[in-house]
């Protein structure tokens, strides 16, 4: 049965999925706007998570690492304002007080709570404040819609909106739900994540099923996303599932329900996703790069990736430039032996495509209707490679000057 995942203008969010509380509150650390976060599952979860691959990692990464080994967890913890990286020996001790203080609270094992903060990166870490901020708000835990819309808003750094998916579906007659909640604006790179996102459902599946299913969906969705080509220090995607959907355990990849409950946590990922790139700092482009007929999965994952990350790619989008010079050029460093003589190249918006290329062969086009159709919000670059029948598709943001602006000034 095909779903649609419900996104911010839709009351459902992570408190539908059974057995799931939250909250976000302000407790000083910004100022004017809600920073911490608390996901809580009445039940202990398995759990899987991803994590950024930046050789600066941050404190609570490291914390989490240790604690999502045996795959099991059952709350989370973020702080918005301060990254937490770059903080030493006093920022990890501040991210062990953050889980041993909420486990305290909840009386659950310390083990079983996941820490995430976002931020500055290399500012002191305010352990004290946030101690006090989980203490004074672990009570206010609720199933309310607010209380999901509070936490969503509560992990935001320079995001302009709080991104949010939720959706259900069946399972052998039994309803599970799912929803996540992200955040990501700038230091977007597809090396992991490159943002937050957590999220949550109650259907029960196996726990290293689970991370499997976790890691492969991540590389479809949100490794496949750019803004800037930076990798954060902080990124990290958490899925916890319940199983208070009281659904047969999904034990094996060759179980239907598996294949199922697979597609649906891609789909919330893939929206989420898209999420982070339509709030791009400064952009005023969301690009969808997709490459068809290549030799392997692989190969036009790395050409996408090449294409969409090319900074030349971006500014061209950005003027509305249709230089596809600038496309083959970007997919000649991907290191996958580009042939362009065999390759198709389609510029235009998402209603409409001009060919620029035939088989490597320049094509003639209208410039001004291209350029026309270059101004629209909603951009796409279609590469068929014709070796094969592989294909990948990724999103990125174009670069603007006042990406450019806000970034020169981010810390002042």
């Amino acid at each position: 049965m095909k779903t649609q995942v419900n996104s911010n203008n839709i009351v459902n969010n992570i408190t539908d999925v059974k057995g799931i509380e939250c909250w976000g509150a302000h407790t000083g650390i910004k100022s004017m706007r809600r920073d911490m976060a608390i996901i809580y599952s009445e039940k202990p979860c398995n759990a899987s998570a991803v994590f950024t691959k930046n050789d600066l990692v941050a404190e609570p990464i490291k914390l989490c690492k240790k604690h999502i080994a045996d795959n099991r967890a059952q709350a989370i913890v973020i702080n918005a304002g301060n990254a937490n990286a770059g903080t030493g020996q006093q920022g990890y001790d501040g991210a062990v007080a953050m889980a041993e203080t909420l486990a305290e609270q909840l009386k659950i094992d310390k083990e079983l709570v996941l820490v995430a903060s976002t931020g500055v990166i290399g500012e002191p870490f305010p352990t004290e404040d946030i101690v006090e901020g989980i203490k004074e708000n672990v009570v206010k835990l609720s199933s309310s819609t607010k209380a999901g819309t509070f936490a969503a808003n509560a992990i935001l750094t320079t995001d302009t909106f709080a991104k949010e998916g939720h959706l259900s579906f069946y399972l052998d007659g039994d309803k599970v739900s799912m929803a996540g909640i992200a955040k990501g604006s700038g230091m977007i790179h597809p090396n992991m994540g490159t943002m937050l996102a957590f999220i949550v459902t109650d259907v029960a599946i196996e726990k290293k099923l689970l991370d499997k299913t976790v890691k492969r969906c991540v590389d479809k969705s949100f490794n496949m996303i750019t803004v800037d080509g930076d990798t954060s220090t902080n990124d990290m995607v958490a899925v916890l599932a319940n199983g208070m959907a009281e659904n047969d355990e999904i034990t094996s990849v060759n179980d239907p329900n598996f294949k199922i409950f697979e597609a649906h946590l891609q789909e919330l990922m893939i929206h989420l996703a898209k999420l982070i790139i339509s709030d791009g700092e400064g952009a005023s482009k969301f690009i969808e790069y997709q490459v068809t007929k290549a030799k392997s999965e692989k190969v036009a994952r790395k050409l996408v990736r090449a294409i969409s990350d090319s900074l030349l790619v971006k500014t061209a989008m950005f003027g509305r430039d249709p230089n596809w010079g600038r496309i083959v050029m970007a997919a000649g460093n991907a290191g996958v032996n580009f042939d362009m003589s065999s390759v198709n190249l389609y510029l235009g918006d998402e209603d409409y495509l001009i060919q620029v290329l035939e088989r490597g062969t320049p094509k003639e086009f209208d410039r001004n209707h291209m350029k026309k159709l270059l101004r629209e919000s909603h951009l796409r670059v279609l590469m068929e490679m014709n070796q094969g029948r592989a294909q990948a598709v990724g999103w990125g943001s174009d670069i603007t000057n006042d990406y450019v602006m806000f970034n020169s000034v981010y810390t002042t």
